[in-house]
């Protein structure tokens, strides 16, 4: 899941972010309000925690200004004011829910789970697909009753595959979903972590689950009929190249 976080206060953005990096998922920062309407005008992000002190416009005016352009991303605001009043304005700008600072980061994660929950795709604590089992929650995976060791990104891989289960998924939709905008859309780094996934997942399973469509992306589940199993370098340059148009204007 991508994340976009608006914070000015370096400090505590560092320490969201690294908290979340821990937990899967890929994170870009906004330090303005006009920063963090440009992101999020360019980036499709699955969730955005957005304080209401920041320079420029404030949380309050990038929600309303957010909503109008008929965004429906999740929106979690952050805040140290603690009145009633702060707390309903937020919500009536098109806020999903609010927290205020000082915060247990414990209750930050639980908060953002929650409205992954009742975003318009419903995302189970439970994803099936053939013998594979991913427990979102405890962010663990086993097939076939074996527990599989992975690393966070590893993780965040999976399950991002899991839920576009019998759909051709891109090289660029990955990028924009399991790593955030430091990603380098030349690079074989996702070539690299779905053939890790291949050997954790598929190894010494009859039925594959990760199958590669030549210059369309990856397909996860089972299938019938030939997919190839090798990466296409056409598909990604082509990608690459659309990643690449739309950092161009960053």
């Amino acid at each position: 899941m991508r994340v976009l976080l608006v914070e000015d206060d370096s400090r505590i953005a560092r320490f969201v972010a690294k908290g979340l990096r821990e937990q899967a998922y890929a994170v870009d920062i906004a330090a303005t309000g006009d920063a963090a309407l440009y992101q999020a005008e360019i980036n499709p992000y699955d969730l955005i925690i957005l304080d209401v002190m920041i320079p420029g416009r404030d949380g309050f005016e990038v929600c309303r200004a957010l909503r109008k352009s008929g965004l429906r991303t999740p929106v979690l605001m952050l805040t140290a004011r603690d009145a009633v009043d702060d707390r309903i304005k937020g919500l009536d700008q098109g806020a999903d829910d609010y927290l205020t600072k000082p915060f247990e980061f414990g209750e930050l994660l639980a908060r953002l789970r929650a409205l992954l929950r009742r975003a318009t795709d419903v995302r189970p604590q439970q994803i099936c697909v053939a013998d594979l089992v991913i427990d979102t929650g405890a962010q663990t995976a086993e097939r076939a009753g074996r527990s599989i060791f992975l690393t966070t990104k590893e993780y965040a891989l999976l399950e991002y595959l899991a839920r576009k289960a019998g759909s051709v998924v891109g090289r660029a939709e990955i990028a924009e979903h399991v790593w955030d905008e430091t990603f380098d859309p030349f690079s074989n780094l996702i070539e690299v972590y779905v053939n890790r996934l291949r050997r954790k997942i598929d190894s010494g399973f009859r039925t594959q689950l990760i199958h590669t469509r030549r210059g369309a992306g990856y397909l996860f589940g089972p299938v019938s009929g030939s997919v190839s199993g090798n990466d296409s370098d056409t598909g990604r340059n082509r990608d690459a190249a659309n990643l690449r148009g739309r950092k161009s204007h960053v």
